[in-house]
């Protein structure tokens, strides 16, 4: 197979950056990149196979006709231009909120559902971040005791936020005032149980992404994750609480192995010597990590899980290039 003729929309922000190194880590094969990103950007250059690249606009890009466009620039620009490489013959896999729940669109972890793309679907989404790291480790628990119900609570890094985010934080912890501030109250030193806006019933926006995108991914309607979703000063990844209720019994052994055999999926739980998941050792790593494994005191069929990310990568950039990597190994582009 040959190198691919790659576009990347929203070279230049947090996970546009992330992509291109996760591109050179995973070993895509990319002959030519046609990066864009925002007018102010047109001209300047981004790094990528220890070469220069000219940053395009989106028009000049999708005139070059390339065979694959990752989107990263927002969900306005992915409503705009996805159609357009769509129509084009070009495959997009998106990386925004905007064609996730479309039902012409797949929503798609690779190792979970990756077999969800059809030879025709020319716009792939992919998930929020919390929904990805999550359906990770649920994919193999429903498959063997099939879930009944759960609760996740989250810990969400400021960079899912953006860069104004990780200003706002840095601002605060320098004592220095803060303009035009991303979060209703600080960040620094605080939890903000507020991601997104808020919906009629109570919910964000971001809680209710993991109550149905975690149906859409899973193939399961059943599947009910109820969420709270908190955001908190931290820089490394997501973390996540996750309780859940099985229709099958289970074993505890069982459960850690079938996590451990599951690609991707990292078990990290000997609590007694102060080994578990978290956002300091997850950062800047492509797996989902996993422990404090135990079942619930009062429910014999109910489990408790700790769930660590990072966001920026597994959570958006790894997740879009994997996509592409699929695709490629799959001979789309043959």
């Amino acid at each position: 197979m040959n190198g691919l003729k790659l576009a990347l929309i929203g070279a230049t922000g947090l996970v546009g950056r992330t992509m291109l190194e996760v591109m050179e880590e995973l070993a895509l094969p990319v002959d030519e990149l046609l990066p864009a990103a925002s007018g102010q950007s047109v001209g300047k250059e981004v790094e990528f196979q220890g070469r220069k690249w000219t940053i395009q606009s989106v028009e000049d890009v999708l005139a070059a006709r390339p065979q694959v466009a990752l989107f990263s620039a927002g969900g306005d620009v992915s409503k705009r231009w996805a159609p357009e490489f769509a129509k084009a013959g070009i495959t997009v896999v998106d990386n925004s909120s905007a064609w996730r729940m479309d039902s012409n669109c797949p929503l798609v972890v690779p190792e979970v559902n990756g077999d969800a793309i059809g030879s025709a679907d020319r716009i792939i989404a992919n998930p929020n971040c919390t929904t990805m790291q999550l359906v990770m480790v649920l994919k193999p628990l429903h498959e063997a005791y099939r879930i009944q119900r759960g609760v996740v609570s989250t810990y969400q890094s400021i960079t899912g936020t953006g860069k104004a985010a990780i200003v706002q934080l840095e601002s605060e912890r320098a004592g220095a005032s803060v303009e035009a501030p991303v979060y209703p109250h600080p960040i620094d030193l605080n939890c903000l149980p507020h991601c997104d806006v808020f919906g009629d019933n109570g919910y964000t926006r971001e809680e209710m992404k993991v109550w149905n995108e975690t149906k859409k991914i899973l193939g399961d309607e059943e599947v009910h994750m109820s969420c709270t979703a908190v955001r908190v000063p931290v820089m490394g990844g997501h973390s996540e609480s996750v309780y859940l209720e099985f229709e099958r019994p289970f074993e505890l052994q069982h459960v850690r192995q079938k996590l451990a055999d599951f690609p991707g999926v990292v078990v990290v739980d000997e609590p007694a010597q102060n080994q578990y998941p978290m956002p300091r050792t997850a950062e800047g790593k492509n797996d989902v990590f996993v422990g404090r494994i135990r079942r619930d005191l009062a429910n014999e069929r109910g489990l408790h899980l700790w769930i660590v990310a990072d966001n920026l990568r597994k959570g958006a950039a790894t997740n879009t290039v994997q996509i592409a990597q699929y695709l490629h190994e799959q001979g789309r582009w043959a």
